[in-house]
């Protein structure tokens, strides 16, 4: 069986190390980049399974990005669980139609996440 592909995109240093681990110690294949754009250009060339997105990334931010990518009809499926410091109740709205899976405010419980991508897969 091949390993489901994360994406985690996100620019802080020590939550991309800390989350590398954790995936790829429950047997994913973990990929990130640290901004929306280079979002982008990843998931045309390695589509992932499930995408963590970060709002505020610099260059592109995350809601952008992401609406950037549903555009295309093979990347309308994939799901993502938002990883923001603001409050679902700020920033739920503005993600109403776009088909997310989860939010997760940081700091978020690791054991929380991976449950929550286990319940995608």
């Amino acid at each position: 069986m091949d390993k489901k592909k994360i994406l985690v995109v996100d620019d802080d240093e020590d939550l991309l190390k800390m989350l590398k681990l954790r995936l790829e110690g429950e047997g994913f294949e973990f990929m990130s980049v640290q901004d929306g754009e280079e979002m982008l250009k990843v998931t045309k060339t390695k589509t992932p399974d499930i995408i963590l997105l970060d709002i505020m990334l610099p260059n592109m931010d995350g809601y952008s990005a992401l609406r950037e990518m549903r555009k295309e009809a093979r990347f309308k499926d994939i799901p993502v669980i938002i990883l923001t410091a603001k409050e679902e109740k700020r920033v739920g709205d503005l993600f109403a139609l776009e088909d997310i899976s989860f939010f997760l405010e940081k700091p978020f419980d690791a054991g929380d996440l991976l449950q929550k991508i286990r319940s995608l897969i």
